[in-house]
């Protein structure tokens, strides 16, 4: 397995982290923060547009489909960049969640259907797959098409994407044996998103109500059944190694904004970060970030190759940037002293993004459980 990056991979990294550099800077990101933490509205369509000039939404749409056919690795490099510049909008929930549900459970003529206008007119999406417990939206058929009735909570986004990939069961079923996948748009009859207050207000967040909501049977991903949860299962793998490899870059940019303090703060006439007990912290801090991005990296090659430590090493890696998180987070703001605490200073800005990100698509705990459950233990 090649654990080094392709030139073409080292030139999206390079030419993403210059965009963004740019265009996704603290000032703006503290605007995004300010203004809907005061409830006012935020217009992200200029980034958005620009993104789409780009084709960064079209980076994992097959190519039949209008997309640029890259992989897991691409991906990663991709939301990587997105997490050390806290970049705001429905890029990571777009090509994260929604591409690969899609792509992993629709049939060819689906691709060219929802996937084709994410890679050529900026269509977003997300994945609606949290229930309370386990999956208990129901899909019940009628006539030639199926009623949905649930409710989706903590869907990235969802108030402002365009439609969710809604993971529902079958009434009557068990198992994945009723198991499927349905695209419904934000505006249909019957959809109710309701915002939730996020701990990190640069992210946007909701609960999606269904309430009677008919689909056709050409929004139908699959059939409902076996395959469609295995697809579905896959899609999430993606989507959770996506957000650990962005939370590994906001814990970056939280080592790198401390260091820079470090270099600068002095008591009694020297830095601060000449003091051996803060050069272990950062140390201790390095150490943890490599570990999660390594993590991350492994776990995006597994996924690229459909390597069968696919599913452990997703669980690893969301673990371990779990861990850098928590580590990073705490020193960082430690670090910092009485400054770290205040809302002026831009760092608990990336804190927030790194802990909201540690409780979405299970917790470091929930991780290291399920790899004592793969390894039977």
């Amino acid at each position: 397995m090649e654990l080094e990056f392709t030139t073409d991979q080292e030139e999206l990294r390079d030419s993403v982290r210059a965009v963004l550099a740019r265009e996704s800077t603290p000032g703006f990101v503290r605007q995004i923060a300010e203004k809907r933490t005061a409830g006012a509205d935020v217009d992200t369509e200029p980034l958005w547009s620009q993104m789409v000039e780009l084709g960064w939404p079209a980076l994992t749409v097959p190519e039949a489909a209008g997309g640029l056919g890259f992989g897991a690795v691409e991906l990663a490099v991709l939301v990587e960049a997105l997490g050390q510049s806290m970049t705001p909008g429905p890029l990571l929930a777009t090509v994260s969640q929604f591409v690969p549900a899609v792509r992993a459970a629709g049939s060819a003529a689906q691709h060219e259907r929802f996937l084709r206008p994410v890679a050529e007119a900026g269509h977003t999406g997300s994945l609606a797959l949290d229930d309370r417990t386990g999956v208990v939206t129901t899909a019940e058929r009628r006539g030639e098409g199926w009623v949905l009735t649930g409710e989706k909570r903590f869907v990235m986004e969802a108030p402002a994407v365009d439609s969710f990939v809604v993971v529902g069961r079958v009434s009557g079923t068990v198992g994945d044996d009723g198991i499927g996948a349905f695209v419904v748009p934000r505006g249909a009859s019957g959809v109710r998103v309701d915002p939730v207050r996020s701990f990190d207000p640069t992210r946007l967040l909701g609960t999606v109500v269904l309430d009677d909501v008919v689909i056709e049977r050409e929004q139908v991903l699959g059939e409902p059944g076996p395959a469609t949860a295995a697809a579905i299962r896959g899609a999430v793998e993606e989507a959770t190694v996506a957000l650990a490899l962005e939370t590994v870059g906001t814990t970056q940019t939280i080592f790198d904004a401390t260091l820079e303090y470090a270099k600068q703060r002095e008591q009694f006439g020297v830095p601060i970060g000449s003091f051996q007990a803060i050069k272990h912290k950062f140390a201790d801090m390095a150490v943890a970030i490599e570990r999660a991005r390594a993590t991350g990296y492994f776990a995006a090659l597994t996924i690229a190759d459909d390597d069968d430590r696919r599913t452990i090493a997703t669980s690893m890696a969301k673990a371990a940037a779990g861990d850098a998180q928590a580590m990073v987070s705490k020193e960082g703001i430690q670090i910092h002293g009485g400054i770290g605490y205040t809302w002026e200073h831009d760092i608990h800005l990336y804190v927030r993004r790194a802990k909201a990100n540690a409780a979405l698509f299970g917790t470091s705990a929930d991780h290291r459980a399920r790899v004592a459950d793969l390894l039977d233990w």
